[in-house]
């Protein structure tokens, strides 16, 4: 880190998205004439005090729900992110498919990223699509994690940079990855070359000046093969996200007895340090209880935030974007943004 630079890094404005609204809109929308309901984010009106929400609260559920993020957004508004004293490594988990994992990784690594830290993200699963949604060229002639894994090709040479969020990089995946599984049976210390890879990656940054990593987001695939023991064994920390259903349940407590075993045999240092609620639907008793039963078990680690079902965030990797560059103002943008802010506090 340069030496302009401070240890605490600011959410930029584009993000926060605290901007007061001219009080001419306010008026407007306090006048008699009926008018659409715009969401705002600072709440001071010609009348002072917080009465644009308070007229928010007392419309229509829409209107709520605005009044609601607009709130939301003011807590954010001029949070510091604090450099964590070291690089933070995280594998991001999860047997079951399709329960936002990539998602995750991508949305939480672009939230760090543009808040002036240092985010890595690696791509250890055959489909590639953290790749895809950072915008980084993944076919079969890229070099890639498999290079890393399998030819002992030094991490920074597939390193590539996204071009949409700066600070952020990400070593992509490859369809090679799909048979890797078999390849590295037979290899020497075949749990541990992508830990060593790391370890190898971070020096080389040191000696040529670079910044020091912050955050590494290893996406994994749905399954416990020896990429995602790789994946174990290089972090320390441990990212479940759990689609609020009941089969994500069942897969929880799978998941929980394969990471006691890599905790045992392979890596001591790991933990669960992190469970986020994803694909929330508050309109279905189902979310709130498996939401409810999920924070009962483990009170210290699921995050407050909870991403909700969103058209913006399913739409943002069709554009090889994130959510958070894709459409920064919506709901699922500013609810990864509050749990990349938790993440960073803890």
């Amino acid at each position: 880190m340069s030496s302009g630079e401070t240890s605490a890094q600011r959410i930029p404005p584009f993000l926060t998205l605290g901007s007061a609204r001219p009080a001419a809109e306010e008026k407007s929308v306090a006048a008699p004439q009926p008018a659409p309901v715009t969401p705002a984010v600072s709440g001071a009106g010609p009348r002072g005090g917080q009465s644009f929400l308070k007229t928010l609260d007392e419309g229509s559920p829409i209107a709520s729900q605005l009044a609601n993020e607009a709130r939301r957004r003011e807590r954010l508004q001029g949070r510091e992110l604090r450099r964590p004293a070291l690089t933070r490594v995280f594998t991001v988990s999860n047997q079951k498919g399709g329960v936002g994992k990539t998602t995750t990784t991508v949305n939480i690594a672009a939230a760090l990223a543009s808040a002036g830290l240092q985010v890595l993200v690696i791509d250890i699963d055959p489909q590639g699509n953290a790749s895809t949604a950072l915008g980084i060229e993944h076919h079969s002639e890229v070099e890639s994690i498999y290079d890393v894994l399998i030819n002992d090709e030094p991490l920074a040479d597939v390193v590539a940079q996204c071009p949409d969020v700066e600070n952020l990089v990400c070593a992509p995946a490859t369809i090679h990855l799909a048979g890797a599984e078999i390849e590295l049976v037979s290899l020497v210390a075949r749990e541990q070359r992508l830990r060593r890879a790391i370890d190898h990656y971070a020096t080389e940054r040191e000696e040529a000046g670079l910044p020091r990593l912050d955050y590494i987001f290893i996406d994994c695939p749905p399954s416990l093969g020896l990429l995602t023991v790789n994946a174990f064994c290089a972090a320390t920390e441990v990212l479940i996200p759990i689609q609020c259903e009941y089969y994500a349940l069942e897969g929880l407590s799978q998941l929980l007895k394969n990471i006691e075993m890599i905790q045992k045999h392979l890596n001591a240092d790991l933990r669960v340090s992190t469970i986020l609620l994803t694909m929330y639907d508050g309109r279905t008793n189902l979310a709130a209880q498996v939401a409810a039963e999920v924070r009962e078990h483990f009170p210290e680690q699921v995050l407050e935030a909870v991403v909700p079902r969103s058209v913006r965030i399913s739409e943002a990797p069709s554009y090889q974007q994130t959510v958070m560059t894709y459409d920064p103002t919506s709901t699922g943008a500013l609810s990864y943004l509050e749990a990349a802010a938790e993440i960073a506090e803890h």
